[in-house]
């Protein structure tokens, strides 16, 4: 089984479901194909901005993003992404804030540790790659329409059937066998013909692993 996920590297609920889907393939027979989406690009043309980014700093993450999929492939992508974050739950306060720490301005580190050129970081200062951003988000965003966000994750089964899903949001990342329950209902619930939407609690802070 092949789960194709789609994420804005900035997200951090995008985050926690990226590592909730690395526990699943550890007790379900899943492998996970890596894809950019851009916030950035799905909110274009609206009046109002829901990520508070007036300078369009989000673009830079995922424009190195694409270009590390584009030039060195999924896998280099889920390494690189790793990599991007790694070390990040323990800048958290002890109430689960986030620190004043410029993580995504570390672009340089991440790739160095994923085994990824460094000045790949540049790539994402330019609109070069805009295209490839661009294209790998039209393809994710296809799958459901542009009333949804980050992550999208689209799962093919041996018979070639696909299930296609928006989140799950989760602020806590469950581990082990619980993961593997969590995934199974996920692909109950969302490969039911005609179902649309399901919601639980008003979103926490994401505490991440």
């Amino acid at each position: 089984m092949i789960a194709d996920f789609w994420f804005d590297p900035s997200c951090p609920y995008s985050w926690l479901t990226s590592r909730w889907l690395l526990e699943v393939a550890k007790v379900r027979p899943v492998e996970i194909r890596w894809h950019v989406m851009s916030l950035s690009v799905l909110n274009e043309g609206r009046d109002d901005d829901p990520e508070n980014d007036p300078e369009g700093y989000l673009w830079v993450p995922a424009r190195i993003a694409a270009t590390v999929g584009h030039r060195f492939g999924h896998e280099a992508l889920g390494c690189f992404y790793t990599e991007l974050w790694r070390g990040r739950g323990d800048e958290q306060d002890e109430q689960g804030g986030e620190t004043e720490r410029d993580w995504l301005g570390d672009f340089r580190r991440a790739l160095s540790a994923a085994g990824l050129p460094a000045d790949l970081a540049e790539s994402g200062l330019t609109e070069a790659g805009d295209d490839l951003v661009r294209a790998s988000h039209a393809e994710g965003i296809s799958l459901l329409g542009d009333h949804i966000g980050t992550p999208i994750c689209a799962v093919t089964g041996a018979a070639e059937e696909r299930i296609v899903f928006f989140g799950p949001v989760i602020s806590q990342l469950p581990t082990g066998e619980q993961a593997g329950r969590l995934w199974d209902g996920t692909l109950l619930v969302a490969g039911t013909p005609h179902f649309h939407e399901l919601k639980g609690h008003a979103h926490e802070e994401p505490r991440l692993p």
